[in-house]
Parts: C-alpha cells; structure tokens; sequence
C-alpha cells in the first residue's frame, strides 16, 4: 500500500539526495513569490462575490441568505474539490494541478460576468469552487515537503498572507468598480487579474524535489491516510478549529456590508468596499504568528489568536461606526494568526499522507465557510447583527475550549504533543 510520506528533513533542512527549501536562497524566495501569487488569485476569485451580496439581493430579487448562496455554494462545492483531490494526492503533480486549477478560476471569473440569470450565476460559481481546490489541497502538502522545517512556519505565514492579500484585494476591487460601473465589469476586472497571477506562479514556482508520484495504492492507500487523520484526536480539534474559525469570519463579512448599508451608518458601496482593506492586518498578522509559533510554540499562540478573534467580535456590537470596524480589524487579525498557526501544525502533526490531512483541515475549514456562512443568513433575519453574534460568539468559545486542549497537550518542544506523534 502506497504511502505519501516525504523524506524528512534534517536538522539543516537538507538531506543528502536534494536541499530543502531554505530562507537566503533565491528558490525559497521564488517558491514565496509563486505561493503568494496563488493564494491571492484563489481568495481574490473565491470572495470577489462577497460586497456584490446586496447588489445581488438589489438586481436578482433575492434575499440576503439567498444572495450569499453565490458565495457558498463555491466554498462548498471547493471543500468537495479538495476532498476528491486529496484521495488522489499521491498520484497527482503538485505543480500542474495548481496551475491548471489557476488559469481555470480565473477564466470562470469571466464567465460569471456574462451570466444572464441568476441560476446560472450560481451554476457557474459552483464550478468554479470545483476547479478552484486545486491549490488548497496541495500548496499547504508542497510547502511541508520542499520547506526546511525550521522556515516552514515562515512560508506558511507568506502563503496565507498572500490569501489575506487576495481576499482584500477582490473585495476591495469588484466593491470599487461597481459602485463606479456596475458589478459585470468589477468582477471581469478580478478574473483578468486572476490570469496574470496564474502566468506568475508557473514562470516562479521550482518544481518538486520530495515527492515522488505513486503508481500503487489508489483509493486503498488514500483511505488509509484519511483513516489515519480521523483517529488522531490533535488533528480533529485542528479539523474542528477550521470549520469554526473560517465559518464564523465569513459571516461576519457576508453580513456586515448589510449593516453597514442600513441606519445608523448608510454607508456607499465604495466605503463599505474601503472597509476590507482591513485585510492588510491578515497579512501582518499570518507572516507574525508563522514565526512566533516556530519560536514560541504554536499551541500558545493557537489560543492567543482564537481569544483575540472574540474580543474583536464583541466589538463589533457597537453603535459607533470607529469602534465597530475596530471590532472588524481585531476579528480579522485574530482569524488570520489562528489559521496561519494550525494550518501550518496539521503538517507536522500528520503521519504520513500530508496532502490527506491538508486535505481534511481545509474541507473542514471551507465547508464551514458555507454551511456558516448561509445559517449566519438566517441569523440576520430573524435577530440582525446580535442574532450574527450571538451564532459567532458560540462558536467562537467552543473554538477556545479546543486551542486551550492543544496547548496542554504540547510537549515543550512545542512542535509535537504529548502523545509523541511527529511530522
């Protein structure tokens, strides 16, 4: 039976046969460069949706939990993506299934702009989300094997820093353009930008050097590495984290653009779009806690990025419009550290088969983007932005309980837990 595990890597971050990936050297640095660019292109494509909600609900005459069906139909056909992907993951080269899944997002960009009704708005961003899961469920797998692992919380850090930026980026772009065009030409805009960072990443990216394709094994040997994963109880609350954490961030962006369009604040779509260049602290915030959890453990900083994100969202209950997207600000600092810590843990706690338990932790984390993001709908509905709250406050203090179970179970190595499972 076929197995994915990698060489591992020394305490050099090399080995004999071929170096790893190590920060000084111009690879590591083009490795970065292609790794942001798609993690850019993937969340730019995935959210640009996400400030059109109300001129969807506007223009289609739908209500805001139908609107947000066009961006969770994508997160959930996407997590269904990875999964398929990650069975597969033993087979499949890391650089072409990125690469493909790039230039195919961003052509579907396009085709949504020319979409004449609004099923057919949603069957093709439903596509899209297929296509799209090329590179979540193998760029986090190519990193944990080409990376040193002394630099690996750094590079994880750059690549979600590069979906922070992408996030903002097709938020604050399609918002921007509709609101001076209409929401057709924001979002050609996005997919034109998403083809050029495509054309980046194939000219930037080296090519594996530690996986080697498995011919044997199949859906047998994907199996087992899922198997695996499911009965790791550190992994599970990793798995869990994801879906809470990503869930509850989506639906306060989803919804926040409602509020801020009703009373007190009646704010334009542009100013509203200008709010998500608080994504910029996602970047900071990824690239900071990356090191710090190399440094000081990532369990520690687990917690401290999962309490940071509930102090944010009580924030956001205030009347003053400062201190509500203060709240925003806080939230989606906390977020992006949070992720940025156990997205890059799932890799060194996984035994064997990395692209499975890379594979799970995002289908988790996009299913609860939405699944959460359409119940959060439904919570603005009925209650409006305490019925958000108080769905996202729940969610957030079952996230709490489980980042303070990882911390008590790490060893003061602080890169394995008590158990003694390693990468």
């Amino acid at each position: 039976m076929s197995s994915e595990t990698p060489p591992q890597n020394s305490p050099h971050g090399s080995t004999a046969a071929s170096p790893y990936l190590q920060r000084g050297t111009s690879a590591f640095r083009r490795a970065n460069w292609a790794l942001f660019a798609a993690g850019f292109s993937t969340f730019s494509l995935m959210y640009c949706v996400q400030p059109l909600l109300p001129l969807f609900a506007e223009h289609f005459q739908v209500s805001p939990a139908q609107s947000s069906l066009s961006l969770s139909l994508t997160t959930g056909l996407l997590a269904l993506a990875i999964f398929l992907v990650g069975f597969w993951s033993s087979r499949l080269p890391r650089k072409a299934v990125m690469a493909a899944s790039l230039f195919a997002s961003g052509v579907l960009t396009l085709a949504v702009a020319a979409t004449p009704d609004w099923h057919a708005l949603l069957a093709v961003r439903a596509l899209q989300g297929l296509v799209l899961g090329g590179v979540p469920a193998v760029a986090m797998a190519y990193l944990a094997e080409e990376v040193s692992s002394s630099d690996l919380g750094f590079a994880m850090g750059l690549y979600i820093g590069g979906s922070a930026f992408g996030g903002m980026m097709g938020r604050v772009i399609t918002g921007l353009v509709a609101d001076h065009s209409d929401w057709r030409v924001a979002l050609v805009v996005v997919g034109v930008v998403g083809v050029l960072a495509a054309v980046l990443f194939v000219l930037a990216l080296p090519a594996s050097r530690h996986f080697k394709p498995q011919k044997g094994g199949g859906w047998a040997a994907a199996r087992q590495g899922f198997a695996t994963h499911l009965v790791d109880p550190n992994l599970l609350s990793l798995f869990a984290l994801a879906f809470l954490l990503m869930g509850g961030f989506v639906t306060v962006y989803n919804y926040a653009g409602f509020r801020l369009m009703a009373p007190p604040y009646l704010l334009s779509q542009t100013l509203i779009s200008a709010i998500f260049t608080v994504y910029v602290v996602g970047i900071f915030a990824s690239a900071l806690f990356g090191r710090l959890a190399d440094r000081y453990g990532r369990g520690a900083m687990l917690c401290t990025g999962v309490a940071t994100m509930l102090v944010g969202l009580l924030l956001t209950l205030a009347a003053n419009l400062v201190v509500m997207v203060a709240g925003v600000v806080v939230l989606t600092f906390g977020f992006f550290a949070a992720h940025s810590v156990a997205s890059g843990w799932v890799g060194r706690l996984a035994r064997g088969y990395k692209a499975q338990a890379a594979s799970l932790y995002l289908l988790a984390y996009y299913l609860g983007s939405s699944v959460l993001g359409s119940v959060g709908g439904k919570c603005w509905e009925w209650a409006g932005w305490s019925g958000v709250v108080g769905l996202l406050g729940t969610l957030l203090l079952v996230s709490v309980v489980l980042s303070v179970r990882l911390y008590l179970v790490t060893n003061p190595d602080r890169d394995v837990v008590a158990q003694g499972r390693t990468s």
